[in-house]
């Protein structure tokens, strides 16, 4: 045992076998003597009786918290050395401690060379202060700002002195701003980026009125021109004094998480999707859209056989040349007849002019046929000697046109069994069918929502002018939960209204609908749960069709029996508007709405 001077330090832990296993290795190391308490109170008697050289404190005490022991202290006026234990290190509370005026931030486990050295460390520091005060107290307070704080912070953090001249920035402000280290001498004007003048109009601001500037996003761009979304605050910087001192800066990288790297694609033209079924689709467009084939796209509605449609004339020899789409559910029989082969003029009543068709605008380039399966059978023979012969005549025409057009189709309807039905014509089924590309639903596309959701976010943003730059925990987790009937269009739908309703910088549940956060259980699953089978799904059904059918005539009403529009108002497809009017019977109903009024 090393003989030492008196030294009287006082150890406040409310384990005791951490007061113990101090107290025996400070007192084999000839310190002594050892006071030991287990709380704030007991630490204030001790205090108030005896004269200590340093004071070692956990930060977290049954009931309390150390730094409010630290307060008290420096309230009495002691000045020795005060050592801050804590097992849950993190910036809070690390800057609280400085701010108090701890001499050092200790993280746990603290073995017995640390005790040692710290513990010599502070001691020799009271020795010294009386001859180097000031000068101690400034570089400690820097060296503990950069090496006990700042070490293992990741956001970006600057101190600035009143002649707004740099004092430190911590390793990720120096990454950020691409400054290397010992890089000193520096004015916040500077900093010349996007981000550096953000910084400099905050200083100014709080160095002119002694406020804190709230958080603030900025968009600023690397050196490798990668842009990065920050939440920027400042607030006044004051000494162990308590004296104004000049500003301290944070900055916090809110940008949206970056899909993990997993050698997969999460993109592929205007396909959004990184799940094993969507690398499939990918692959296969790829595939087909170099062969000049026909092409037969499936899916249910919204799952974006249109975005596919165009990703395939994207990939195909007759990119530069249009690529023309024609919705065949939107239109009667004779207005798609017109639309698609053109007519000639006096062919039919209001006919005034010759009108090419579609078919003719999409030579040597791709027609898309939307919802196929909704044509009529005169239609679909029409359509059938297009693709056998690649000809066709309009109305009102004797002599045939020849063109060179390649067919795209889709179905959200199986065909097969429209066929087997005797309702779509097996040949130009087959003629459709040469290559099959099938969507999976958005329930299958695992790891898709999180994708999509900021996809669309960042679009909307733009387009609404809205600050929001993130979606909170809850709610991502509530899309992800959400089974989306609706597919990739319903979360496009359901993301427009919640940055519309949206006023602060993250979407919350509150901004989605009620069936988003509780979502409706399935028919399927309420029958296996219950033995009034019968009663309950008769009561499901009914509320669940009564909404729909409800929600469908309101949105006829307001559009004045215009389908279209509707179908556009609901955020769904013309052809399934069509099914459920017919679903519910309420045909007549729709039809009076779109009678002028007498």
């Amino acid at each position: 045992m090393t003989t030492r001077e008196r030294t009287d330090i006082l150890i406040v832990d409310d384990e005791e076998s951490i007061r113990l296993t101090f107290e025996m290795f400070l007192t084999r190391e000839g310190y002594g003597p050892i006071t030991t308490v287990a709380t704030i109170q007991e630490a204030l008697d001790a205090i108030e009786k005896n004269e200590f050289q340093l004071i070692i404190s956990d930060i977290v005490l049954e009931g309390s918290c150390g730094t409010d022991l630290l307060k008290k202290i420096r309230a009495t006026g002691v000045e020795c050395p005060v050592v801050m234990i804590t097992g849950y290190p993190n910036l809070e509370t690390a800057a609280e401690a400085v701010r108090h005026g701890a001499f050092d931030y200790v993280p746990k486990p603290v073995n017995k060379e640390t005790l040692l050295r710290f513990v010599a460390q502070a001691l020799n520091h009271w020795q010294l202060q009386n001859e180097k005060q000031e000068l101690q107290r400034e570089n400690e307070r820097y060296r503990r700002y950069l090496e006990v704080i700042f070490s293992s912070v990741g956001d970006a953090i600057i101190t600035v002195d009143h002649k707004k001249e740099i004092i430190q920035m911590n390793h990720t402000a120096r990454e950020w701003f691409d400054m290397e280290e010992g890089q000193d001498g520096l004015h916040i004007r500077d900093l010349t980026c996007d981000l550096g003048v953000a910084c400099f109009h905050d200083v100014v601001s709080i160095l002119e009125n002694g406020r804190n500037v709230r958080e603030h996003q900025v968009e600023c761009t690397n050196k490798t021109g990668e842009v990065r979304l920050v939440s920027l605050s400042g607030s006044p910087l004051n000494d162990e004094e308590g004296e104004f001192s000049g500003v301290v800066l944070i900055a916090h990288d809110i940008s949206p998480p970056k899909p993990a790297v997993t050698g997969k694609r999460n993109h592929f033209h205007r396909l959004i999707g990184a799940s094993t079924a969507m690398q499939g689709v990918y692959r296969l467009i790829e595939n087909v859209g170099k062969v000049d084939t026909a092409v037969l796209i499936t899916g249910e509605s919204g799952t974006g056989k249109e975005l596919t449609a165009e990703a395939l004339h994207a990939e195909s020899l007759r990119k530069e040349m249009p690529l023309v789409k024609v919705d065949c559910a939107a239109m009667p029989e004779d207005l798609l007849e017109s639309e698609l082969f053109g007519h000639r003029k006096g062919a039919f009543t209001g006919a005034d002019r010759d009108r090419p068709g579609r078919l003719l605008h999409a030579d040597q380039g791709t027609l898309f046929l939307d919802e196929i399966g909704d044509i009529s059978p005169r239609m679909q023979l029409r359509l059938l000697r297009f693709l056998q012969e690649k000809t066709f005549t309009p109305v009102g025409q004797d002599s045939p046109i020849s063109v060179d057009v390649r067919v795209i189709a889709a179905t959200n309807v199986k065909l097969r069994e429209k066929v087997q039905a005797g309702k779509f014509r097996e040949d130009l089924y087959y003629r459709l069918k040469v290559v099959e590309v099938p969507l999976p639903p958005l329930r299958e596309r695992e790891g898709a929502i999180p994708l999509l959701s900021h996809y669309f976010l960042n679009l909307l943003r733009d387009r609404f002018a809205k600050a929001i730059n993130s979606i909170s925990d809850q709610a991502m987790q509530a899309l992800i939960g959400y089974s989306w009937p609706g597919n990739v269009r319903e979360l496009q739908h359901v993301m427009e209204r919640a940055v519309v309703l949206c006023d602060g910088p993250v979407l919350s549940l509150k901004h989605f609908p009620e069936e988003i956060h509780t979502p409706r259980s399935s028919v399927a699953d309420e029958i296996s749960r219950t033995d009034e089978s019968e009663t309950v799904v008769q009561h499901l059904y009914a509320d669940h069709f009564l909404d729909e059918e409800e929600e469908i005539f309101q949105a006829l009403r307001k559009a004045r029996g215009n389908k279209a529009k509707a179908a556009r108002l609901l955020g769904i497809n013309r052809s399934t508007l069509y099914r459920k009017i017919k679903r519910y019977g309420i045909e007549e109903d729709v039809a009076k709405l779109s009678r002028p009024h007498p």
